[in-house]
């Protein structure tokens, strides 16, 4: 798992009160190696997804990462 995915996994389980691996699997709602590609890239992307109720967006520097909680 590309290293801002598993940082936005472990933000989301920290607002949760959650271990991480408590969190239903990533790939549920991404494809978690397609992603990581992308995030590998030479080119600036940003990616947006949601997963469990936050919205994750990653980049355009990979190690930018924010968690966004959809309800506000």
């Amino acid at each position: 798992m590309h290293p801002a995915l598993a940082t936005a996994v472990s933000r989301i389980a920290a607002r949760e009160n959650r271990v991480p691996t408590a969190l239903p699997p990533l790939y549920e709602a991404v494809d978690p190696e397609a992603l990581s590609t992308l995030l590998e890239s030479p080119a600036p992307v940003t990616v947006c997804l949601e997963y469990e109720g936050y919205r994750i967006v990653i980049g355009p520097d990979p190690h930018e990462v924010a968690v966004i909680d959809e309800d506000r």
